[in-house]
């Protein structure tokens, strides 16, 4: 996750001090506060080979000619570990990061490109100009990697996106491998050829946290009219953090920069309804500042994001709704490098998982016009 490039200073989430966020009027699944599920243990931590080889891509078999509208109760949070450890394995392989640029950038886009061509998608990667820096090959293009289902509608669509490049100083297993492991696995059980009304485009950019170079190279490289058949783009950054809250982002805030376009507020909100339907008590809508949906805000693209907060610290409200501990941060190991799989709360990242999958499927089937 990278800090704001919108002219806000400090950690990510002002949550606290800006007072943006508000909660939904709504009624969560259940009763009482969620309390979250212990960490995933150090010891499910593959121990590091000494032969530097990748990890072997799982072989997932898709249904063919699935319905999205089922897609929430069919993906797996115990599958999208499964990514993750594999990411996790190829950052201790390749110096304990995964950093753009680096050898363990380049093992994880393999992983992601062997995953997805195993569930039957066309891969494409392509690259981006990356502005180098320490351990990375200055000034070498650098890959993003994309797949788009083949059915639905090819002028309308539905885009979901997330970073796999980490930090230098970890692994980024939560930040962002649970973004990564969540559309592994929401696109192999979707499939290529699922039956829905918009095509769904699946994306995994570099550079996030070099400054956006992976997203803002990808825009770019759009024709306008491949622009305006974007129906909309949802990033999903840090969804599965040890002490992590629940927040959407769209149509929160005062200008376009920090609420998105014309649209945006509607991904929100659908993506902080599909949020308490997996039983999480009022979640927040927040702002942006200035991650992946950047470039897709300034070429006028109804955005959504979702996240569950960095180096703020968790309210007592908060606490009491989601569980969790008040007066800590949301992720202790943030851009650090313990960001591990231990670092993973298995309940959050099942809740976003879930909610994430009914987001997309929402917006596959819809016909509705966000702009």
């Amino acid at each position: 996750m990278l800090r704001s490039t919108l002219g806000l200073t400090g950690a990510r989430i002002r949550l606290a001090f800006l007072g943006i966020s508000v909660v939904l009027a709504t009624a969560a699944c259940g009763s009482g506060a969620l309390q979250p599920s212990p960490t995933v243990p150090p010891s499910s931590v593959p121990p590091s080979p000494t032969a530097p080889a990748a990890p072997k891509s799982p072989t997932v078999t898709a249904p063919q000619g699935s319905s999205a509208q089922q897609l929430s109760g069919k993906v797996s949070d115990a599958r999208a570990l499964k990514h993750l450890r594999a990411l996790q394995k190829i950052a201790d392989e390749h110096g304990g990061n995964r950093a753009a640029g680096t050898p363990g950038y380049d093992a994880s886009v393999d992983y992601v490109v062997d995953v997805l061509r195993n569930a039957g998608f066309k891969v494409s990667t392509p690259t981006y100009d990356a502005s180098g820096g320490r351990r990375r090959r200055a000034s070498q293009p650098q890959r993003n990697v994309i797949v788009q289902t083949r059915t639905g509608d090819p002028n309308q669509v539905v885009m979901v996106g997330a970073h796999l490049d980490s930090v230098e100083d970890g692994p980024g297993i939560v930040d962002n491998g649970s973004g990564v492991a969540t559309l592994l696995e929401i696109a192999t059980q979707l499939g290529d050829d699922p039956s829905v009304q918009n095509a769904v485009r699946f994306a995994f950019f570099g550079g996030e946290e070099n400054g956006a170079e992976g997203s803002s190279g990808y825009v770019d490289s759009l024709s306008s009219d491949n622009r305006k058949k974007i129906k909309l783009y949802l990033n999903v950054d840090m969804v599965a953090s040890s002490n992590g809250g629940y927040f959407a982002q769209g149509g929160r805030g005062r200008d376009e920069e920090t609420a998105g376009p014309p649209g945006s507020a509607t991904i929100g909100r659908v993506l902080a309804d599909q949020l308490t339907k997996t039983g999480v008590k009022g979640p927040e809508l927040i702002e942006f500042v200035g991650d992946d949906e950047s470039a897709f805000i300034e070429a006028g693209i109804p955005v959504g994001g979702a996240e569950n907060g960095d180096a703020e610290e968790k309210t007592s409200r908060q606490a009491r709704a989601w569980g969790g501990e008040a007066g800590e941060v949301y992720d202790r190991c943030y851009h650090d490098a313990c960001d591990r799989i231990d670092n993973v709360n298995r309940e959050v990242l099942d809740h976003y998982l879930r909610a994430i999958a009914g987001t997309v499927a929402h917006f596959a089937l819809s016909t509705d016009e966000l702009r």
